[in-house]
């Protein structure tokens, strides 16, 4: 390599100059519809099956035997998929890993509480937020209850036009002269993010609490449940907001929910598809990462390995399951940290991704001394860095931020753990784990064609 073309590499052009724009726009297109009408997981969960199904898969469980050419996906107690398409080669795989949930507030055991004459709704935060961006943001409820005689109820109330919001209200600019005092981490505590829903008593004066009491009578009016099916409930707590676009030229999107829901919808379009591959091609879409992957729905689990031993022995393969997966390469498709020039303390400037400049690739993650982290191979590296170049797509490499500043985790300490090659690739954000995250459509595509070409190499 001649010394300009170092030069233009390590100075990153834009990949908006590389890449068709109506083709970045079109498909940026269907993913706004797709992370505004799907915010929890249960929701992505049953729009990746229902993507699935049409494209051709059958649950595993249909399946006698499998041959070269099947195309199968099984379910994680429904917040969580996991699919194949089975290759001719039946020794290795290549895998694509990325996770349904994002942060968000989820309700308590005993959420309704009424106090100064208004009721509201108790909360426990899920995952790494800053607290004080979730108050006076529009926010929706999301999720499933379970009624005493067995009755599934889906709620999701705040999204359309016609339905309430709810508010978790700040305390106003007059009075907050001790709060503004505070650190940013107290500004609002854990306790105060409580939820409005409702200010009308009933007419019974003989009733104590007669604004939740009319809370619950409309509850139970309207959706069948009672004050009892809060404590097997899983109810979350999401902004309302829909995907937007951001800039005079649209080249950014807002949304709620882009960690990691950019990734499932990339590694989904990818995916489903990827020309008929040579080795079998597994794609993985898990929940409870953002609170350490733990769970029956988590990457700590076993689902990847049962999967693996499930497909070999209708394949009728002599290939042990440990074997398979030491034998495969993989992707941990989650985003990163991209440079924000208003907080470029906290970066390194040579060694960040930026905004708009193609897909990311990490090395590594985790924290301070890359702890929690998986650390690829060189050998590996150099292998994804050849598909980039014979495809063209546009990618960068970086660390996301200062070393001694923080850092965070992904899945890849989960999938390489079985002994596969792996890395962490997906978009840089702004604003990551925010109610509402940015991303630049020319990395979204980007990602989705360097996971398309990954698969079919």
């Amino acid at each position: 390599m001649d010394k300009s073309s170092t030069k233009n590499f390590l100075e990153r052009e834009s990949a908006w100059l590389k890449l068709d724009n109506n083709k970045i726009f079109n498909f940026c297109e269907d993913y706004k519809t797709f992370i505004s009408e799907n915010k929890i997981e249960r929701e992505v969960a049953d729009y990746i099956v229902s993507i699935l199904k049409k494209k051709g898969f059958n649950d595993i469980a249909h399946f006698s035997s499998l041959k070269s050419g099947d195309k199968i996906y099984k379910t994680l107690r429904g917040k969580g998929v996991i699919a194949a398409t089975i290759g001719k080669d039946s020794s290795k795989s290549h895998i694509l890993g990325s996770h349904i949930d994002s942060p968000r507030l989820d309700l308590k055991p005993y959420p309704l509480v009424e106090d100064s004459e208004i009721a509201f709704m108790k909360t426990h935060y899920y995952g790494g937020i800053k607290k004080y961006q979730w108050v006076n943001v529009p926010l929706a409820l999301h999720g499933v209850v379970i009624t005493k005689s067995g009755k599934k109820i889906t709620l999701k109330i705040g999204e359309n036009d016609k339905d309430p919001i709810f508010i978790i209200p700040d305390l106003l600019l007059h009075l907050a002269k001790k709060q503004l005092e505070k650190i940013g981490s107290e500004l609002i505590e854990g306790e105060q993010l409580n939820l409005l829903v409702g200010s009308i008593p009933v007419k019974d004066k003989k009733i104590k609490e007669r604004i939740k009491s009319e809370v619950l009578n409309k509850l139970n009016k309207e959706y069948g449940i009672t004050e009892e099916d809060f404590l097997v409930a899983e109810i979350e707590v999401v902004p309302s907001a829909k995907a937007r676009d951001v800039g005079f030229d649209k080249s950014l999107i807002a949304a709620y929910g882009q960690d990691d829901k950019v990734c499932v919808f990339t590694t989904l379009m990818a995916f489903i598809e990827a020309a008929k591959p040579r080795q079998t091609t597994i794609s993985m879409f898990f929940d409870k990462e953002e609170i350490g992957s733990v769970g029956n729905t988590g990457a700590h689990s076993f689902a990847l390995l049962n999967f693996a031993k499930e497909i070999l022995e209708l394949s009728n393969s002599k290939i042990s399951a440990e074997k398979f997966l030491e034998n495969s390469n993989s992707i941990s498709a989650d985003v990163t940290a991209s440079m924000d020039p208003n907080f470029k303390e906290v970066f390194d400037p040579n060694n960040s991704s930026f905004i708009g400049k193609g897909v990311v690739i990490e090395k590594y993650g985790g924290s301070f001394g890359k702890y929690s982290s998986n650390d690829a191979s060189a050998e590996y590296v150099h292998f994804l860095r050849d598909i980039l170049s014979n495809k063209r797509i546009p990618w960068q490499s970086g660390e996301a931020g200062k070393i001694d500043v923080g850092g965070g985790g992904t899945i890849a300490l989960f999938m390489s753990r079985h002994g596969m090659n792996c890395v962490d690739a997906g978009p840089g954000l702004l604003a990551m784990h925010a109610p509402m995250e940015i991303s630049s459509k020319v990395d979204i595509y980007s990602s989705y064609l360097f996971y398309k070409a990954f698969l079919e190499y």
